[in-house]
């Protein structure tokens, strides 16, 4: 079965974060989990994959997406994910939940890890910790163990609910160390990974964008009409910078992706907005009251991209290009 057929026959809403895990495993054991490689010359069928769960439902990408990027990030960096193991990936470093690791390959944590999406329903995590001599160092960590408490602190979300990406309190938890320190922000696929976020963004977008391409198949309204002439042109722009982005990056697969993710995650973002904003107008309450798929996504994916950091990323993205010349 492909990616497709297997969310077709699933349910379009997951109540809870207990569902979204049950759907997760579904799909590891079903090996729809096993994404080409990030610069392997498929990327843009990985960023194809990500876009269709995201427009299936968020809270769902939001956890298939860190469980494929953690296994893309563990082979880049030479380790093994345990066979039928279902991952985590936290990276968040808030200044007030900091993990600590001891030196070594097997290692131990301590701390409060934030933002850990679906962490009562995973069975591993790779994270972010910090040494004693303060350098960042992934490690990865089974979930099943007495170091490790999931709480339910630090999560009042409505968009997103179901992800429940609670704090994490580490005591002494056996963990192992992926890479070496710095290897997570250093290596290629960091940025690479960041467009496969613009991908569920996209297939969010595009499949609330759905709604009002069929409410003007069966109704040519004019103001619709203008309506959905501004999706598509937004989702175009979008498509197309994430087209040109997956060839990029398979044509150098080692190449610094920074400039070209912010890009890309600025495009799509913007457009993904763009869409909300459309759509909503073009088809008033209706879809937000009574299409209980439709109003998921509309509440999920404001949250989904708050992943961006705004002015942050375009202030980054503004310093990258001071010297540069615009060229068609």
């Amino acid at each position: 079965m492909d990616l497709q057929g297997f969310l077709q026959r699933q349910p379009a809403d997951y109540a809870d974060t207990q569902a979204l895990g049950r759907c997760l495993r579904a799909l590891v054991k079903a090996g729809l989990d096993q994404l080409p490689m990030p610069g392997g010359g498929q990327t843009l069928e990985r960023f194809q994959r990500l876009a269709e769960v995201g427009g299936h439902d968020l809270g769902l990408c939001k956890l298939y997406e860190g469980h494929t990027d953690a296994l893309a990030i563990i082979q880049q960096l030479g380790g093994s994910p345990t066979p039928s193991s279902t991952w985590g990936m936290w990276a968040a470093e808030p200044p007030q939940a900091r993990v600590r690791v001891s030196q070594g390959q097997r290692v131990a944590l301590n701390g409060r890890k934030a933002w850990c999406s679906g962490a009562a329903v995973l069975s591993h995590a790779l994270l972010t910790a910090w040494d004693e001599h303060d350098r960042q160092q992934l490690v990865a960590v089974a979930l099943d163990q007495p170091g490790v408490t999931v709480t339910d602190q630090g999560w009042q979300a409505v968009g997103m609910s179901a992800t429940a990406s609670v704090e994490v309190l580490f005591e002494g938890a056996e963990a192992r160390a992926i890479g070496n320190p710095g290897d997570y922000l250093q290596r290629p696929g960091f940025w690479q990974g960041g467009i496969g976020i613009a991908a569920c963004w996209y297939g969010a977008a595009q499949s609330i964008a759905e709604r009002l391409r069929r409410h003007c198949a069966r109704s040519e309204e004019p103001h619709a009409l203008a309506h959905l002439g501004a999706v598509d042109s937004a989702l175009h722009a979008a498509a197309q910078v994430l087209r040109t982005s997956a060839l990029t990056i398979d044509a150098a697969p080692l190449g610094d992706a920074e400039r070209l993710a912010r890009r890309a995650r600025a495009v799509v973002e913007q457009s993904a907005e763009q869409v909300i904003r459309h759509v909503g107008r073009a088809l008033g309450a209706g879809p937000y009251c009574k299409d209980r798929q439709f109003a998921r996504l509309i509440a999920d994916l404001p949250v989904f991209l708050r992943q961006s950091h705004a002015e942050r990323d375009l202030t980054a993205l503004g310093q990258q290009v001071l010297t540069e010349t615009w060229m068609l």
